[in-house]
């Protein structure tokens, strides 16, 4: 026997009795972001893998443990990761600067990650975000946390904390960077061994650490209070409260986590995660901040820009999945040729229909109408005779006969 060949780990297929989530999820992401000026853009799945080691950064998991990078026609390439360097690129390539700012832009789609599979998490994956550039303002940090917000409450979710933090400017956040390191540098030996890779290269990163004995280092009372310690600078200061006080104005309730830097090195000052708590430990369903220098940084012209991105999957785990769609009729009829004909005239005329390719006994293409439609249409010997319909509402039970051409009526019975 021929072997059979299964989907591969950290991979779902996402089978029609699913998709209905799905398509809702993205009709409420258009028609919402859609209303707060944002278009959508469709990038490659995959990219030249530098735009990853430059844009994400190369002190990374994603970059150094989870990237599925391959090699043909002796160039690098790798399937995203993530969506924002693909973004930033096109922005950059398609000359979006010369646009009058702000530049709104969302997208949704695939992204592929080396990583453990769990609940909510695979390792391809979907998101869906938004990214938004060319203003330095804190009301842009505002209002795309507050979308973030507006769409998972459209979703049903509402039992949300939302978390920010100041990463400050990268001129500000050195000298935190030094003292993270000296506070900690007692503690060296007994850190993970990410943590000491990234103590060199880059310290910030120790406070996004999942292991509970780093976790319990850093709760430590002289090292917490280093880490809690104000050290943004007053221009980064001014911004921060100001981003607070738009999310106060319009009653987005939030909370301060110092330890909350990101996974991802392009990140400066604002940075935020909403989390769910119905999702156990990994339970953030939203991540982003401002990212001013990633344009530059990528051969760009100086543009400031924020964003966020939700993985998809997650989402799919918390909203209620709407119940599989009927279609509106289904023919049921002994006669294929004709009931294939009327089939036509019903799709044509606007309704979702069918009918039984098998041409099966009566009673089984009647049974089929009950769980697969709304109403059936039977047509028969003496329906084809007298140039009529019998047609049946299978909710109510009502029973009509209708002129065969008079197809308008039908929802009416």
């Amino acid at each position: 026997m021929t072997q059979i060949i299964k989907v591969q780990k950290g991979t779902k297929d996402i089978l029609p009795t699913d998709v209905s989530v799905w398509q809702s999820l993205e009709e409420k992401a258009l028609e919402l972001f859609t209303k707060y000026g944002y278009k959508e853009i469709r990038t490659p799945i995959f990219e030249a893998t530098e735009l990853f080691s430059r844009g994400v950064g190369d002190t990374t998991d994603i970059v150094n443990k989870e990237m599925y990078t391959f090699e043909k026609s002796e160039r690098s390439l790798t399937l995203r990761p993530e969506n924002t360097a693909g973004v930033v690129r096109s922005f950059i390539e398609n000359g979006m600067h010369r646009l009058p700012a702000p530049v709104k832009l969302w997208y949704k789609g695939p992204m592929f990650r080396y990583e453990r599979p769990q609940a909510g998490r695979q390792r391809q994956f979907h998101q869906v975000g938004v990214e938004c550039f060319g203003s330095s303002e804190p009301v842009a940090d505002a209002e795309v946390i507050i979308l973030a917000t507006e769409y998972l409450k459209s979703i049903g979710l509402n039992d949300l904390i939302v978390e920010i933090n100041s990463l400050g400017c990268p001129e500000c956040r050195e000298d935190y960077k030094k003292r993270i390191k000296e506070v900690l540098k007692p503690e060296f030996d007994n850190l993970c061994d990410d943590c000491k890779a990234r103590y060199e290269k880059n310290p910030l990163r120790l406070l996004d650490c999942k292991v509970d004995s780093c976790k319990e280092i850093f709760e430590k009372p002289e090292i917490k209070a280093v880490i809690n310690s104000d050290f943004i600078c007053d221009e980064c200061r001014e911004h921060y409260e100001k981003v607070k006080e738009y999310l106060n104005a319009v009653n987005v309730k939030f909370v301060e986590n110092k330890l909350l830097v990101r996974g991802l090195d392009y990140y400066t000052r604002t940075v935020f995660e909403i989390k769910s708590n119905n999702l156990g430990a990994q339970n953030a369903v939203c991540g982003g901040g401002r990212y001013d220098n990633l344009v530059k940084q990528l051969g760009g012209e100086d543009t400031p820009a924020v964003g966020w991105a939700m993985g998809m999957e997650r989402l799919c785990y918390l909203v209620d999945f709407p119940p599989e769609k009927k279609s509106d009729i289904f023919v049921v009829s002994n006669y294929p040729e004709q009931a294939f004909e009327l089939t036509q005239k019903l799709r044509a005329a606007g309704y979702v229909a069918e009918f039984d390719f098998a041409n099966k006994k009566f009673n089984k293409q009647l049974e089929k109408a009950v769980k697969s439609a709304n109403y059936a249409v039977f047509l028969g010997e003496d329906e084809l005779k007298n140039n009529n319909l019998t047609v049946k509402n299978l909710n109510t039970s009502v029973q009509k006969t209708l002129s065969y051409n008079d197809l308008q009526n039908i929802k009416n019975i």
